[in-house]
């Protein structure tokens, strides 16, 4: 299956003399309006954007990996800026040498595997040295969501994972999306089974997750998170990562859990910004605050403690906090881990999960049965897009 994501675009084009193709990293702290200043790039291109969009450039995280086309004068033709897995600024020239920016998705190709091996050191490195794959190893982790404790499993105890990966010009790219998984620890069986973006054990019962508490006292939400969506009436792709909390200006927002400030300034469109970093990868965006709290970066901060007051700093219409979570610099949806109590599906929900649960199952148990290989090694790789990918073009969309 074919899916919009993430850095690549294959455009139609009418070919022109193409002589170089820079691929560069997002500095640390770097915002669009200030590359599009160092660049050369009007402005206006910034300005001219909306305020959900102004905000949304703001996503684009340190250390990603954007290209810059030149033509045979060293002069810029098209650049392509990841926001997420989603959804890529793409800035290019059209037909009057006039720059243009717009928001759009990418195609890649999607593959369903199946991975089984015995234990022979450790769960992680086993995986990692079967597959390849560093980021299977961490989904596996991450599905089972700390609800097994990974040091007491022995050798020979079983593995199997259900898993999808994603593929752009014959590399692994971006997130794994584990379906499911089961283990033995010990001899004793647990597995787990990915249900409408939350993991659930055989009963149905929400896998424990990293718990985080909300950053306000009183919930209301005004705006939900999404990762990229064709808006029918704008004719373009919006995206929205995070979740917007209506409050009055002044409102205490409180650090969602543990960790160390890894922010405190101002960040683009969201205005004033406080960055926490959290244990096993995790990360807490508060934005748009009028004011912080005496806090700097480095302290140690504790789950409830106060860091900043709501406020409409940045791109915004009014007074509120947009609160984002993010996994190893991926943005994923707070509401799907900060949570009061677990959650247990009941009713249809349960029967739709049970039919779920018993398809994985049985995918399994026919590769086990069939006594199939495993999928081949993934090699070492980058995200990255080759010279020939980059096209002229006057309409992309075309």
């Amino acid at each position: 299956m074919i899916k919009k994501i993430f850095l690549f675009i294959i455009l139609s084009c009418k070919a022109f003399a193409i002589s170089s193709m820079e691929e560069l990293t997002w500095d640390n702290g770097e915002t669009l309006l200030g590359f599009l200043q160092k660049n050369s790039i009007p402005t206006s291109l910034y300005y001219s954007l909306d305020r959900e969009d102004q905000e949304l450039a703001a996503e684009i995280a340190s250390k990603t990996k954007y290209q810059i086309l030149k033509n045979e004068n060293n002069e810029i033709e098209q650049v392509l800026i990841p926001i997420n897995e989603e959804l890529q600024i793409h800035i290019y020239k059209d037909l009057n040498k006039n720059f243009i920016l717009t928001f759009t998705p990418i195609a890649y190709t999607q593959e369903e595997r199946i991975l089984r091996l015995n234990v022979k050191n450790s769960a992680y490195q086993d995986i990692y040295e079967q597959s390849g794959s560093v980021t299977l190893a961490r989904a596996m982790l991450r599905a089972f969501r700390g609800s097994v404790d990974f040091k007491n499993m022995k050798e020979n105890d079983e593995i199997a994972l259900l898993y999808i990966r994603k593929e752009r010009l014959g590399k692994l790219f971006g997130d794994i999306n584990i379906k499911m998984a089961s283990v033995e620890v010990n001899k004793k069986p647990y597995a787990v089974f990915s249900y409408k973006d939350t993991y659930y054990d055989e009963k149905g019962k929400e896998v424990e997750s990293f718990l985080l508490a909300n950053p306000l006292n009183n919930i209301r939400i005004t705006s939900r998170f999404t990762t990229a969506r064709y808006h029918p009436v704008l004719k373009r792709y919006r995206a929205h990562l995070g979740v917007d909390y209506g409050a009055p200006t002044g409102t205490p927002v409180k650090s969602a859990g543990n960790g160390r400030v890894a922010f405190v300034g101002t960040q683009g469109g969201y205005g004033k910004v406080v960055k926490i970093q959290h244990t096993s990868g995790y990360t807490t965006l508060y934005a748009h605050l009028s004011r912080f709290a005496a806090i700097k970066k480095g302290q140690r901060i504790s789950q409830g403690q106060t860091i900043g007051y709501v406020g409409s700093t940045g791109v915004s219409t009014g007074p509120h906090l947009h609160f984002g979570l993010y996994y190893n610099n991926k943005a994923i949806n707070p509401l799907s881990v900060v949570k009061i109590t677990k959650s247990e599906l009941k009713s249809k929900e349960k029967e739709d999960f049970a039919k779920v649960m018993q398809n994985f199952k049985s995918q399994i148990a026919a590769h086990l049965e069939q006594n199939l290989s495993n999928p081949p090694r993934e090699e070492s790789f980058e995200n990255y897009i080759e010279l020939s990918e980059f096209q002229a073009t006057a309409n992309p969309f075309s």
